[in-house]
């Protein structure tokens, strides 16, 4: 394979989406090489061009989840505008949407419809609760996904009342299992000639977020213990938690149940702890107030060094611990830097490189490429002309409001 082409170049996905799980699977997949045909509402575009922070008129929001993908507009409440997204979905591999339920047969791209023009095209359709939900008819956002879900409890502080976090970890997480999922099925229809429906969830895919505290929680029938994560058995603890610093610098560190005595000799808290009844982290599995004096005297004893000490002590001791970053901090920490997982683009219309995101993956024989999101209706002309339209026809279309 050319080393300039990616891993999915070759792949073709027409996708009726907005918002952000919606969005970043096919975008996921542009970065990879493939050629991503957005359908947006003509003269309005997708609802959130603008959202997010602005510069000039691109937004962070928009171009975050876009990038690389190309714009054809088309009314799909028009015959003409329905007849041109099915011309498209006859050498298409992929089509997604993520509507709100019953918008998709109203417009004649539901899976029926559209398996019967392309028996080979996997359908990916992206929902707030899942298909098969008492609430499946209502809409949804990220909020929905992390309220629903558990994935609250999972963040909160004790004394706190729950509340949705600010990273939209609902749509993100959604985005990636969708975006496996669709190379999953399409693998399945290059073997079996037979395309697929796929459906997944806000709510859904942040309950999977969830992983083995959920297990845990329905095995044992009780709620994790929050804040930190205290976790294992009453005779085999482990931690993981964060404390600040002399400095007020919040730090993590993770101990496995055999890491913990070792960990607080190395740290010459062993002593302290040993002294004050407090050296057993399985006291925590007793009482939150065990809980809370374990945690609140090594926070005292941490607050003693700078966090750079702490980390270096474990560290040498092959035990986990890192700084905790700031969104910002994050941002210029090397780890992220130096794989590439931020990365600078140019924009003409600002003048200037913009730091974007990169890619989570590093492909040894066809690297990602990362691009900028489209112009509304950039690539009208090109994409039509494709499918056999002269310019004069696509003139009429501009003209009579199809594109």
């Amino acid at each position: 394979m050319d080393l300039n082409n990616g891993a999915l170049s070759g792949l073709k996905i027409v996708a009726c989406s907005t918002a952000q799980a919606g969005t970043v699977p096919y975008m996921l997949m542009a970065d990879l090489g493939a050629e991503v045909i957005k359908i947006e509402t003509p003269g309005k575009g997708d609802m959130n061009r603008g959202s997010g922070y602005l510069m000039g008129s691109t937004g962070s929001f928009f171009e975050t989840n876009n990038r690389g993908v190309k714009s054809l507009t088309l009314n799909l409440k028009s015959e003409k505008g329905q007849k041109i997204l099915h011309d498209l979905i006859k050498d298409a591999d992929i089509f997604g949407q993520n509507f709100r339920p019953g918008v998709a047969e109203k417009l004649n791209f539901d899976y029926d419809t559209l398996s019967k023009i392309n028996p080979k095209i996997v359908y990916a359709s992206v929902s707030a609760y899942g298909p098969d939900a008492p609430d499946g008819h209502l809409p949804g956002t990220d909020a929905v996904g992390q309220a629903l879900s558990g994935i609250a409890e999972a963040y909160s502080i004790p004394g706190n009342n729950l509340r949705t976090g600010v990273a939209s970890v609902a749509d993100e997480t959604c985005a990636i299992l969708t975006f496996g999922g669709i190379l999953a099925a399409y693998i399945n229809a290059q073997k079996t000639g037979k395309g697929q429906k796929l459906e997944t969830s806000l709510v859904g895919s942040a309950f999977r977020l969830l992983g083995w505290t959920m297990t845990t929680a329905m095995w044992s029938n009780k709620p994790p213990i929050t804040g930190a994560r205290i976790n294992g058995t009453r005779e085999r603890p482990g931690i993981a938690a964060c404390f600040n610093d002399v400095e007020g610098k919040p730090f993590a560190m993770q101990l496995d149940p055999k890491d913990w005595l070792e960990a607080m000799k190395a740290l010459n808290f062993f002593e302290t702890l040993e002294k004050e009844n407090l050296i057993d982290l399985g006291l925590a599995f007793e009482s939150e107030d065990n809980k809370t004096k374990i945690l609140n005297r090594l926070a005292e004893l941490f607050s003693t060094n700078k966090r750079d000490y702490w980390i270096s002590i474990l560290r040498k001791a092959d035990m986990i611990s890192t700084h905790v970053n700031t969104m910002l901090e994050a941002s210029n920490d090397p780890n992220i830097k130096e794989n590439n997982y931020v990365t600078e683009v140019w924009y003409p219309e600002l003048n200037k490189n913009m730091k974007v995101h990169g890619t989570p993956w590093k492909f040894s024989k066809t690297p990602a490429n990362i691009k900028r999101a489209p112009k509304l209706g950039e690539h009208n002309k090109e994409i039509l002309s494709n499918l056999g339209y002269d310019d004069g026809q696509i003139k009429d279309l501009t003209e009579d409001n199809i594109i």
